[in-house]
């Protein structure tokens, strides 16, 4: 099992938008198993919906992206030299509502890498009910490339 201190040494993500509270099971180059405890406090059900809160499917996708990035840092030969960002989402489908008082377990494969770029495929459940799949594309940079690039502003 991984603690949260140690996810948020391999994720940039902080409060409110870290989506990983633990990882649970960690096959290396192959799978993880991590848990999002989706509460009441959330930020984003102050918008969507105050009155009927489902947590946005965008950030269920996010969560599992989050937890493939944990995949790869934990991975990959010197993660404190690299940055993943995302590059792809594809085939993304909504089956299932995520509200207040639901666990998140987040599934995801790492299916295959082409130079820069890993594939996974991930899976979000409540209650061993699917909510979300979707196939995740990230892309693996070293950190000193991200220093040429123009930030926005």
């Amino acid at each position: 099992m991984i603690p949260t201190e140690q996810i948020m040494k391999f994720l940039p993500h902080r409060f409110p938008f870290l989506l990983v509270d633990r990882v649970v099971d960690l096959v290396h180059s192959k799978s993880i198993v991590a848990l999002k405890n989706v509460t009441c406090n959330e930020q984003f059900f102050q918008g969507h919906f105050p009155e009927w809160k489902i947590m946005p499917g965008v950030l269920i996708v996010e969560a599992m992206a989050q937890a493939g990035a944990v995949l790869l840092f934990s991975s990959i030969p010197d993660p404190e030299k690299k940055f993943v960002v995302l590059s792809k989402i594809d085939k993304a489908k909504f089956k299932r509502m995520v509200v207040p008082g639901d666990q998140l377990r987040l599934d995801v494969e790492w299916t295959r890498t082409k130079g820069k770029v890993c594939q996974m495929k991930g899976k979000a459940f409540v209650d061993g009910e699917i909510a979300a799949e979707a196939e995740i594309y990230a892309s693996v940079l070293d950190a000193d490339e991200l220093k040429d690039q123009k930030r926005p502003g």
